[in-house]
Order: structure tokens, then sequence, then C-alpha cells
């Protein structure tokens, strides 16, 4: 079947290096994003955001892109209408704490506070960044994700998750030690929210299977996708991360675009069409 929709994380994917639309990874300037983008919605293709950044922070940038919705921090909440129309999904969040944001217990629990504690050096809060999440706590450092999800459940917390969602440049304002750099950002949630999962309750809403839509990525936490469509392109610098060609093997679906970041996202598009 056609591709009716393609579904595409943000950072490192469809932008490039602080977040522009025209510029390679290695800086230089590009028209092919832009190129790829027109054609798609000259073909009626529906382009939805899947990105760790808030709903506000989608909701400027899909105005730019002209997209037909977004999916927040990290698959929490799906979004459309321009943002009129959103849902929150809250995984495996306990029944006792129905009716509140996962970052409302988070933050009554005390989880987030004791986390840093244990990783101190190592792991903080990514600011200003993390202030407006309401399903995920946003951190950055350098730890390893699976030992912590131990540390988790040996709490008595194991229905949340550590979720890497891929290295950021280290910058003055980071207080942590050498170690910890370069840095990775991470998502702490509860479990069974994920990027595929979200995808997967958007399709239903819009009355389509996964074999109409495409997603796009770079990291880790973009590999959940791939169930949940039909195609999943991975560019070429989330292909080059250690560990990462190991999990590819994995995913059937999946395949590497020749290039980084937007030339890559282009490359996934345009075969989309």
């Amino acid at each position: 079947m056609a591709t009716r929709i393609v579904y595409t994380d943000l950072d490192g994917t469809m932008v490039g290096p602080r977040g522009s639309f025209w510029h390679t990874a290695d800086r230089r300037l590009t028209a092919s994003p832009a190129a790829a983008l027109l054609e798609l919605h000259r073909a009626g293709v529906a382009l939805v955001l899947v990105s760790g950044r808030t709903h506000a922070q989608l909701l400027e940038a899909g105005r730019i892109f002209a997209v037909d919705g977004a999916i927040a921090e990290l698959g929490s909440l799906v979004s459309w209408h321009g943002g009129r129309e959103t849902h929150l999904l809250t995984g495996d969040l306990p029944e006792q704490f129905a009716g509140r944001t996962p970052m409302d217990v988070l933050a009554e629990l005390g989880i987030v506070d004791a986390l840093i504690a244990a990783h101190r050096g190592r792991l903080e809060w990514h600011e200003p960044w993390h202030a407006t999440h309401s399903a995920d706590a946003l951190l950055r450092g350098r730890v390893d994700a699976a030992a912590v999800d131990v540390w988790l459940a040996e709490r008595g917390w194991d229905w949340l998750t550590l979720n890497d969602n891929g290295a950021v440049p280290a910058t003055a304002r980071m207080t942590l030690d050498a170690e910890a750099l370069p840095p990775h950002v991470y998502h702490l949630m509860p479990r069974g929210i994920s990027k595929g999962a979200a995808i997967t309750w958007d399709l239903a809403r819009r009355g389509l299977t996964a074999s109409d839509a495409v997603a796009v990525g770079d990291s880790v936490s973009d590999l959940e996708m791939a169930p949940a469509v039909g195609r999943l392109w991975v560019t070429a610098n989330g292909a080059a991360v250690d560990g990462m060609a190991a999990r590819l093997d994995a995913v059937p679906n999946a395949v590497v675009t020749d290039a980084p970041m937007g030339e890559g996202w282009a490359q996934a598009v345009l075969a989309s069409l």
C-alpha cells in the first residue's frame, strides 16, 4: 500500500545541528530536507512529529513544518487539530494514581531526587527543558539505563523505566562529572509508554493501519516505532551509535539511510512517496 502518513523524530533526524533544517551533519547548507518536505505535502501524505520535546515545543515546530499532528514526551501525549485536541497516555502508572500526571506522582514519591542522588555527578535534570513535562522526567548525563531499571525495581518502582533518547552536546550549564560527558538525554517514565504505542493509538484514531505508515528516527527509543509501522528508516548518524547495529539486526523492517540527519531524512521521505 502507498504511504499515507509519516511519523518522524525531530532532533538528529529531521533537523540537524542546533535544530537547523538547513544544515547537514557537518554544517554545510542544504535544501534537500525542505525539498523533500514540499514533495511530501504535494503528495498529500500526513506528517506527524514524534519527539521527546514537550507539546508546546512541538506545536511551534508543527506550524513551521505544516504537520498534521504531534506525539510529545516520547509517546506520552498525542495531539491533533493544531494542538487543540490531546490525549495523555500514562502506560503502567499504578491504578492508585489514576487521574494524575506521571510527573505529579514522581514528585510526590521523590523518585527523581533519589535517582539523581544515587548517580551524583552522572545524572541531573535536563534544564531548562525539563520544567514543562507532564508525563516524564527529562534528565541528562551518562548512566546504564538497564542498571537504572534494576535499581528502580529493587525499590518497588518497577512500573518505571529509563529511556535513552540519544546524545546531546555538552554545554557550560551542565554540572556533570567528566566521565558523564558527552551526555545523553533520558526520559524517566511509566512502562507501557513509547513512541510505538502512541503511533498505534494515533493510527487507530485515524482509521489507518501500520501498513499505511512509515517512521523515521535516529535513536534507541525510535526503534520502538518499528512494530507500529510498515517501515522504519534510521538515519545514518543514529545507526553509527555504539550498540545500535546489533539492535537494528533485531528489527526486520528497519532500513538505514545513506546520509545522516536531514539529508538522510530527505532520502527516507522521498523513498516513501
